[in-house]
């Protein structure tokens, strides 16, 4: 049998109508809302109704990616599989793909081989249209932004300290800083303006931490949009845009229901980025899955030093949840690569590369285990020439950190392939007795958080802040912004602010060069090294790979 890509694996599946996904969790046809026969939004307002359901939260995270790969949405998906064929009611939780990285490098975000979400196209495209109504939302409040300062100003906002960008949800660098507003008067003020791409929106961030469509419209009145010529902050709901961008959003706010390869059910709903944002999917969707679940498995986005880092110390704090079991994600290939292999070369035994790049899996599991105090079980993805000898080395040097190894290998062989990883995290969640702590404390001071993520989550000595952000962390505490969370924008590729500062590094310290406040996402942005909001194509870009046929079946999409 030959190689068969994601998509056709996808193609040859038989989904099951989406209403007998839906009574899997005791829901009838009344509380969907049908896009076609294979996708579904269920109503919110199902959270209401009391539940006897005291469901398992289990985390899936990875060390840092690399392009070997890791397959951390691929085990996501097959563990959940697995937890099924043990005959565990289970519901998988994920975030919705952004267009940008399906056109651009990375791929799909449906999972891949036979451990996948279906129906994957309309996944990793355009899907139920909840993007584009994050974009919309954005881009509502930017035109009535624009609008007021062109109608008299009455707020008087200063023009050269709007902070409020519009978004597209596509990777084009070409937007990145543009001037608008060119032409006569009646075509508005011209202005230096920009774009970002559409996950990196504040809206997605508020959008993802809202409890229920009321809460959502409070947090984007919240949203700061700039500055008036007194220094006051300006927000979205003195706009009074707020109550119309809650309307453009209020069945996206709806999570998505689909189905894994085997027919595990499966929500898919928001998407912020993890490097920029928070990197998890929406807080309603997660309680929503533990409403009508015994086990529901989520993952965060990259690595633990950023998305299980957000999940824990933002969302975690937000919504009052806690994992009971948490799965990093490693493979020999990566952790190879960690120690200084070629990707060349990394199908050829190498026990002391191995051994170099170890490290950077052990500080993340012990992240996981030491300052969150959370059960943890690393799953190796298994790939065919992966050696006795090293998958061994693996399992020796976990095991001294009290960890267990399991191999997955749900690539190949679905939830098959993942009952060995499942049994193992049934363990855990039964003899565990977690005691779950964040990483910092709220009342903090902005700095002392900031630093308590780089010292114990990225192993930094310290931190160094631009005098921009020094400015800026003075004028946020002068708010009474400063007791909320921190969300770091790093780069997904090291524990270091620096792309390419593989493994474990030690003896280096993190700067922050600015520190804006996200009011309606609820959380501070540290920004570090050269993390932009508006990624751009590649020289090949994935784009190109992308077909339709007569019939409309795609191809090339992964």
């Amino acid at each position: 049998m030959g190689f068969k890509s994601d998509i056709e694996i996808a193609q040859e599946a038989t989904p099951q109508d989406i209403r007998e996904i839906a009574k899997k969790l005791g829901l009838t046809e009344d509380d969907l809302d049908l896009y076609g026969k294979y996708k579904a939004k269920v109503d919110y307002n199902l959270l209401k109704k009391k539940s006897d359901k005291k469901a398992r939260l289990i985390l899936t995270t990875a060390i840092n990616p690399t392009p070997a790969g890791e397959g951390k949405t691929t085990t996501t998906i097959g563990v959940a599989d697995g937890l099924a064929k043990l005959g565990k009611n289970t519901l998988v939780a994920l975030r919705e793909p952004s267009l940008g990285p399906v056109f651009g490098v990375k791929g799909g975000a449906a999972g891949g081989g036979y451990a996948q979400v279906i129906p994957m196209e309309d996944i990793n495209l355009h899907f139920t249209g909840d993007f584009h109504a994050i974009g919309a939302a954005n881009n509502l409040l930017a035109a009535m932004l624009d609008n007021h300062i062109k109608q008299g100003n009455e707020l008087g906002i200063d023009p050269k300290k709007i902070t409020w960008r519009r978004c597209v949800d596509m990777n084009d660098r070409q937007l990145r800083n543009i001037v608008d507003g060119l032409g006569t008067s009646g075509d508005g003020f011209t202005r230096e303006d920009g774009f970002d791409i559409t996950v990196a929106s504040e809206v997605m961030a508020a959008f993802c931490l809202a409890s229920d469509i009321v809460d959502l419209k409070e947090r984007c009145g919240r949203i700061i949009v700039g500055y008036s010529f007194k220094g006051d902050p300006i927000t979205a709901a003195q706009l009074k845009a707020n109550g119309a961008m809650a309307a453009l959003l209020k069945d996206a706010l709806k999570p998505n229901l689909v189905q894994t390869l085997e027919g595990t059910p499966a929500f898919i709903h928001g998407g912020p980025f993890a490097n920029i944002a928070h990197g998890c999917n929406s807080v309603i969707a997660t309680r929503m899955a533990m409403h009508f679940a015994d086990y529901v498995v989520t993952e965060g986005g990259f690595g633990a030093d950023l998305g299980a880092e957000k999940f824990l110390d933002i969302k975690c704090r937000m919504a009052n949840l806690k994992p009971d079991a948490v799965i990093i994600v490693a493979t020999v290939r990566a952790l190879k690569h960690n120690g200084g292999v070629a990707k060349a070369d990394l199908n050829e035994e190498n026990l002391v590369a191995l051994k170099a790049g170890l490290p950077n899996l052990l500080k993340h599991v012990e992240n996981i285990t030491q300052v969150f105090k959370l059960p943890a079980v690393v799953a190796i993805n298994e790939f065919p020439l992966d050696t006795e000898a090293e998958l061994a080395l693996v399992r020796e040097e976990c095991n001294k950190l009290g960890v267990n190894v399991a191999i997955s290998q749900v690539w190949a062989k679905g939830g098959e392939g993942g009952k060995e990883l499942a049994q193992e995290v049934i363990r855990l969640i039964d003899e565990s007795e977690g005691t779950f702590e964040f990483c910092y404390e709220d009342d903090m001071t902005i700095k002392e958080k900031i630093e308590a993520i780089a010292t114990r989550i990225y192993g930094a000595d310290g931190v160094n802040f631009t005098p921009i952000a020094e400015k800026q962390i003075e004028n946020i505490t002068k708010l009474g912004f400063d007791k909320v969370p921190i969300c770091m924008a790093k780069t997904q590729y090291s524990l270091t602010d620096d792309a390419k500062v593989f493994g474990r590094p030690t003896g280096f310290r993190i700067t922050v060069r600015s520190c804006n406040i996200s009011a309606g996402a609820g959380f501070i942005v540290a920004l570090t090294g050269d993390i932009m909001k508006m990624p751009g194509l590649p020289k090949v870009p994935a784009a190109e790979k992308i077909d339709v046929d007569e019939n409309g079946v795609i191809s090339g999409l992964f």
